[in-house]
């Protein structure tokens, strides 16, 4: 790892409770507050909303348990930041695949405030060393001045394509391919809008869907194959791109409506890192709005709905596969609840970590200390 320290396990000093707002309550929000609540180090003392239906609700209610926490949601972003005295910590799980620019402007303000932020939302800062200056430099000054920590990190791009594969290949002797596979039936996603639109399900062969236009996967998912790269310590010759579309055979119906057939139902691309002319290190998803559309293309291990999987092709060859429930047994919601946590246990040592930008490498894994038995579910 960047700070040749694999683990995290806390401070020999006494423990302090660190103030946490959660600003977004929607997939990734309601996992953020869960895991804010069984941390032991942590205090939930805001949550932010953007819909006026929500304001006033307790954040338990928001997050699905079955109690309340005390914590009222609000639109008043300037009385939710100042319950953080100048320090603490923002979860920012509002999404940013649409509004980047004013996530970027939020996280800003929230480190010049002199509180550490944790989000998912800026897919750029993913590998902050190959992000736009005019992105990462803004971000870095505002850093410097509040003396706050910035961590962007999800599953994938995230731990799934980072420090996962990067452990795994711990074990290997010899390494032919790093292969890193996210595996997914989106019928079981919530988020009509990014299925539809941004991933193009259910839309006509001849759209773009704008995940998958040419340059996209290597902004949003080149820097996971850069981070690899630099852990395995290899030169890439450049980063290549491949995509794969199916049009449904039959309707398909779920809670997002109809997606008729002859319109696209499952898409498939790579992410590739070239060395020596030979694909090394490969981002791959495959995705679904059914699971009987591209039968022929991999499927999860267990035959689930959805999984992460890491293969490393050497000897001996090595496959690690992960499928993650939550909110009752859904994958989709599993996958959202473990980058959230990643996040927000990686708090503590960013409140301790020096002024700056930093990536899945550079934060070390922290174990689950102190929450044994602690189920918020």
């Amino acid at each position: 790892m960047g700070h040749e320290n694999t683990f995290y396990f806390g401070s020999s000093e006494v423990v302090r409770s660190v103030p946490v707002v959660v600003w977004g309550t929607g997939n990734m929000g309601r996992a953020a507050i869960r895991s804010v609540d069984a941390h032991p180090e942590l205090e939930l003392t805001a949550v932010v909303v953007s819909s006026p239906a929500k304001v006033g609700r307790d954040a338990g209610d928001l997050a699905g348990l079955e109690r309340a926490l005390g914590v009222a949601a609000t639109t008043d972003v300037d009385a939710a930041l100042a319950t953080l005295g100048g320090g603490g910590a923002v979860a920012y799980m509002a999404s940013g695949d649409i509004r980047p620019d004013d996530a970027a402007a939020d996280a800003a303000r929230c480190l010049r405030g002199g509180a550490v932020v944790v989000t998912p939302a800026l897919y750029a800062l993913y590998d902050h060393r190959s992000a736009p200056p005019e992105l990462s430099g803004p971000l870095r000054e505002a850093a410097k001045e509040g003396g706050s920590a910035l961590f962007a990190s999800g599953v994938d791009p995230g731990w799934g394509n980072d420090v996962l594969p990067v452990l795994v290949s711990a074990l290997a002797g010899t390494v032919d391919e790093v292969r890193c596979q996210e595996i997914f039936d989106y019928s079981t996603y919530d988020q009509p809008d990014s299925v539809r639109l941004l991933v193009g399900m259910g839309q006509p062969m001849d759209y773009e869907p704008p995940m998958v236009s040419t340059g996209v996967p290597t902004m949003v998912w080149g820097g996971q194959v850069r981070m690899i790269a630099r852990a395995l310590g290899v030169e890439l010759d450049e980063i290549r791109e491949t995509l794969q579309r199916r049009a449904l055979e039959s309707d398909v119906t779920n809670p997002m409506g109809l997606f008729e057939a002859g319109t696209q139902g499952a898409l498939r691309f790579e992410v590739q890192g070239i060395v020596d002319g030979v694909p090394r290190i490969v981002v791959e998803h495959v995705t679904r709005i059914g699971p009987d559309c591209a039968p022929d293309w991999p499927r999860p291990a267990d035959g689930g709905a959805g999984a992460h999987r890491v293969v490393i092709e050497g000897r001996p060859r090595i496959e690690v596969s992960l499928e993650a429930t939550d909110e009752g047994g859904n994958r989709a919601a599993g996958g959202n609840a473990t980058a959230a946590n990643r996040l927000v246990n990686a708090i503590p040592w960013l409140t301790r970590a020096e002024p700056g930008l930093y990536d899945g490498l550079d934060v070390p894994l922290a174990p689950a200390s102190g929450r044994i038995g602690r189920s918020t579910a």
